[in-house]
């Protein structure tokens, strides 16, 4: 296949995955398309151990990163937040939540300890994201995609000094003018349907506005995509190709456990729902009694990223611990009810394969009738 996207990056298809797990972005890359490394949860030196993972593996194949750039965002007075930037308030509601409902609490040992390594983890706010960028431009990388908001002007002339193409996550046109203004080489329209951080526009109408918009800028659709006949569609409404994260949430390389990747299998697309529980922004997540302890009338208001993610940090790790079924969630898109089995990266991606073509040669015997 040869689109725009294909011929910017050299790859064979124009699939690209996003995904926090290595093991998915070297698969998808090796299949042809170009996997791109989710950061928000890598501290740098953990970032540096994964890139050099990967460029092992990838067999000189293209990848990329993905990072956050959030417009607005709660700043702290130290470079990095941790359990004391916590607002008792949100921590306390929530801690009691879980006692209520028989979740065991962390071993009081290593409580702090656990929970404190989990939000060390997250890499939310443009300077932590900068700390991550320096780390990455040590590695022969592709692309840079951000989201959350555009990037500026001399950094995208720093990566393009580099031979680095920039993208840009969007979700309406007023920011994909923005993204096209300062200089990005491909935007991913995101519709609702995807999963994280989502607009509210539906795919079928952002893809087409978005080309229109920017052309001749290519654009990746993203949102609900995960099968060879959406693939058709996007290309049909003028994408030159397509963004998937959700999909791969369910093959054997991805990095869930059994219980999560369990709850993805039985899940149905309405199951997958927006709520500002888990980052404090909008975010398309697995419904579970764990997202719904912010739908309680007592229930204390949302806090601004990057300090909902940390508040939840300890609940999750609660859950986890006692795998309590019904409590697991994680982003993921409405694709969801096409999760129901494991498989491999490399079969989903033939099979999207297989499908297009079944779907484009419909199209074909359409038009010739």
């Amino acid at each position: 296949m040869k689109t725009a996207a294909t011929e910017l990056f050299g790859i064979e298809v124009p699939i690209f995955a996003f995904s926090h797990c290595r093991d998915v972005v070297v698969e998808v890359s090796k299949a042809g398309g170009l996997g791109v490394l989710g950061c928000t949860y890598h501290s740098p030196e953990q970032l540096r151990h994964e890139l050099d993972w990967i460029e092992r593996h990838v067999g000189g194949k293209p990848y990329g990163i993905d990072i956050l750039l959030p417009a607005a965002y709660s700043r702290t007075e130290a470079p990095r937040i941790s359990a004391a930037d916590i607002p008792e308030r949100q921590s306390a509601y929530l801690r009691d939540y879980l006692d209520r409902a028989g979740i065991p609490r962390l071993p009081e040992d290593q409580a702090d300890e656990l929970v404190g390594a989990e939000i060390s983890r997250l890499n939310m706010t443009p300077e932590q994201t900068h700390g991550l960028l320096e780390v990455a431009l040590e590695y022969d990388i592709a692309l840079v995609v951000n989201a959350l908001g555009a990037p500026s002007r001399e950094m995208v002339d720093r990566l393009h000094e580099r031979g680095i193409k920039v993208g840009g996550m969007i979700g309406k046109l007023q920011h994909a003018l923005r993204h096209k203004e300062a200089g990005v080489d491909i935007l991913i329209a995101q519709g609702m349907e995807a999963g994280g951080h989502t607009g509210d526009i539906t795919s079928m109408i952002l893809w087409p506005q978005i080309v229109d918009a920017v052309a001749p800028l290519p654009v990746l659709a993203a949102g609900g995509v995960g099968r060879g006949r959406q693939v058709a569609a996007a290309l049909a409404l003028g994408a030159e190709g397509v963004w998937c994260g959700s999909i791969w949430l369910g093959t054997r390389e991805s990095d869930l456990t059994p219980d999560m990747k369990e709850r993805l299998y039985q899940a149905e697309p309405e199951d997958a729902i927006q709520s500002r529980a888990r980052t404090g922004k909008q975010c398309r997540l697995l419904d579970s009694k764990l997202i719904q302890a912010w739908n309680q009338p007592d229930a204390p208001d949302f806090l601004p990223l990057p300090l909902q993610t940390a508040t939840v940090s300890e609940a999750y790790l609660r859950v986890a611990r006692a795998r309590a079924h019904e409590w697991l969630s994680c982003p993921v898109g409405q694709v969801v009810g096409e999760i129901r089995a494991e498989t491999s990266v490399r079969q989903v991606v033939y099979d999207m394969l297989e499908e297009f073509v079944s779907s484009t040669e419909r199209l074909n015997r359409l038009v010739e009738a």
